[in-house]
């Protein structure tokens, strides 16, 4: 009977373990209460084992990515930005809009020339939209890589009431600068020094832009700052250049070479530098320019591209031919590869010597610049002038065109070359390309601006001088060619007599501004008001063969035929463009169509103006 018992319990035992019946067992062996507080235990247990994983999961998110971002800061303060930026991302994999792993992210991409620094600073704006520096870093970051528009949006983002800081002033200063608008630039540098007149650096932006300005007041008190300036260490070599290439421009012997010595002196001396003195001595001193080039070769032979830059300065000052003979004693393992290569291949076009220069691009490779050796090659065959010469020049530069397809920096290397050689037709297809880019806009369509100038393309250049305006909105000389343009060619009238109004307003004293606002006024019927503005004008600008054609517009619309014989006899002697000498000979005929008096062109007198310009009158033909 025991040994039963045994079995029974025995059964029940495997029966539990097994879960078999395991229901039954619950009702058999468990009273609802005892049921019951079980269950809320185990809920209660799984409840808690629940927080406490969250919590401690959660703990160790903060502890990593707490751990991770003191490993990314120590490692970019030691300039290990590599293994900086790694950890960086990985907290970023914890916390996507860490502000921390954003800035190391982005100071070791700038640490390292990293294009992608202005992606990184762009976020750390996002999330501090209305913190200037924010803003100014972003912005610095993208002038630095060409992105005018990134740029521009980042500066119109800071708020109004923090533009009156010289940080922003001179970032402000330098996007105007990226615009070619040298005219805001000064503006911007000015504001600056103002705000901080203690500032080194300020002063030195500002001084070596106003060195070169027309007015000679402010080019002195540039060169008085800039001589100061060379005297400290951080400003020395920059202050230098800046004098000398003054002193060049205004025939000052002495001063030029005093700066040209203390330059080559300089501990910042750069190899450009040695050019610069070179410029000097060329027109200066032969005897101490051919000892300076014999110098300065040797050097420029330990580094490539100091080589390269040392032969293209030789290609442009006539010295091609010694370039050519300065190869043959070079490695060839240097000259036949890039950048020396394409220096040499520019120095067999300007010897015109099209035989070597088809047999010096025939074989090998550029490697990176192999779009510039097709070029060349290209460029070879047209040269020769034949049939079978021209298809394969087609075709070779088609694969130059090819191998540069949507790379920017290729396409404008490209585009300066089919510039350089007259090439109108292809170097307007590729500056097209390039002008899609922002850091090479500005360069592309200026170029188009010439070409279409150039055929008389009228509708396109309203296009360009319309890309221009949005690409520099507040650069006065643009803003009055478009609207002048706009007033000649009837588009859109409206709008340009509203930028003919907004130029003269932001620069009153320019000629070109001054004269499309009294055009403008003109096409208004208020021509009066038109020559008032003209006559505050310095006379002897009005008699610039552009700027005439609208005085002698105006004053013939007033019939003051006598005063505007002397600016229709400059506007005939110089040169003019399509539209104005169409508005010049409409002009002209006018007021002989209504006058009952014979023509007053057909008179060989003319009776001074002294209200206009106090210069003697030259008669109309």
């Amino acid at each position: 009977m025991a040994e039963k018992i045994v079995r029974v319990r025995r059964k029940r035992r495997i029966r539990s373990f097994t879960g078999i019946d395991a229901l039954d067992i619950f009702r058999r062996d468990l009273s609802p209460a005892r049921a019951a507080l079980l269950v809320g235990v185990t809920v209660l247990v799984v409840t808690v084992a629940v927080v406490l994983f969250g919590y401690g999961s959660k703990f160790y998110s903060g502890w990593r990515e707490k751990t991770l971002l003191q490993r990314a800061q120590a490692m970019l303060q030691q300039e290990n930005l590599g293994p900086a930026a790694q950890a960086a991302r990985e907290v970023l994999e914890l916390h996507p809009d860490s502000l921390p792993a954003f800035y190391v992210l982005a100071e070791a991409a700038e640490k390292r020339n990293l294009e992608e620094a202005v992606s990184w600073w762009a976020q750390v704006a996002r999330l501090q939209p209305h913190d200037l520096d924010s803003q100014l870093n972003l912005a610095s970051a993208a002038l630095r890589f060409g992105h005018l528009d990134t740029a521009r949006k980042a500066l119109n983002n800071v708020d109004p009431n923090d533009r009156s800081t010289a940080h922003f002033h001179v970032v402000a200063g330098w996007l105007a600068h990226a615009e070619g608008n040298f005219t805001e630039q000064e503006r911007q540098f000015a504001s600056a020094v103002k705000q901080e007149p203690g500032n080194d650096l300020y002063q030195f932006n500002l001084a070596a832009l106003q060195i070169r300005s027309d007015d000679a007041e402010k080019s002195a008190k540039a060169r008085e700052t800039l001589e100061r300036l060379s005297q400290l260490q951080p400003f020395r070599s920059g202050a230098l250049r800046a004098l000398l290439n003054d002193a060049i421009d205004h025939s000052d012997v002495d001063a030029a070479d005093r700066f040209a010595q203390q330059l080559q002196m300089s501990q910042q001396v750069m190899f450009a530098d040695y050019l610069l003195c070179l410029n000097l001595y060329r027109k200066l001193d032969q005897k101490k320019f051919g000892a300076l080039l014999d110098k300065v070769k040797p050097v420029a032979a330990r580094n490539p591209n100091d080589l390269a830059l040392l032969m293209d300065w030789m290609n442009n000052n006539g010295l091609a031919a010694e370039v050519l003979k300065w190869t043959d004693k070079l490695p060839s393992d240097i000259t036949t590869r890039a950048p020396v290569a394409v220096t040499v291949a520019e120095a067999f076009v300007e010897m015109k010597n099209w035989s070597r220069l088809k047999r010096w691009t025939r074989t090998g490779s550029w490697e990176a610049d192999d779009f510039l050796r097709l070029a060349f090659q290209s460029y070879a065959a047209r040269q020769s002038r034949q049939v079978i010469a021209d298809a394969e020049s087609d075709r070779l530069w088609r694969s130059a065109e090819q191998a540069a397809n949507n790379r920017p920096e290729r396409e404008v290397k490209l585009a300066r070359l089919a510039t350089k050689w007259n090439l109108m037709i292809e170097a307007g297809q590729l500056w097209s390309s390039v002008s899609r880019n922002p850091s090479t806009r500005r360069e592309a369509l200026d170029a188009l601006y010439k070409i279409y100038r150039a055929n008389n393309e009228l509708r396109k250049l309203y296009e360009v001088l319309q890309r221009l305006h949005e690409s520099s909105p507040n650069e006065p000389s643009i803003t009055a060619d478009l609207a002048r343009l706009g007033l000649n060619i009837d588009q859109n009238t409206q709008q340009a007599q509203n930028l003919a109004k907004d130029a003269y307003d932001r620069a009153p004293d320019d000629v070109n501004c001054a004269v499309t606002y009294a055009f403008s006024l003109y096409g208004l019927g208020r021509t009066t008001e038109g020559l008032e503005i003209i006559k505050k004008l310095p006379p002897d600008k009005l008699h610039d063969s552009h700027a005439a054609v609208y005085v002698a517009t105006l004053l013939l619309d007033e019939n003051e035929t006598d005063a505007a014989r002397e600016y229709i006899a400059a506007a005939e002697s110089g040169p003019l463009y399509a539209e104005e000498r169409k508005l010049l000979e409409e002009a002209k005929t006018k007021p002989a169509s209504v006058s009952k008096t014979p023509s007053p062109f057909e008179q060989p007198t003319a009776s001074p103006i002294p209200s206009i310009s106090p210069t003697p009158k030259a008669a109309v033909p």
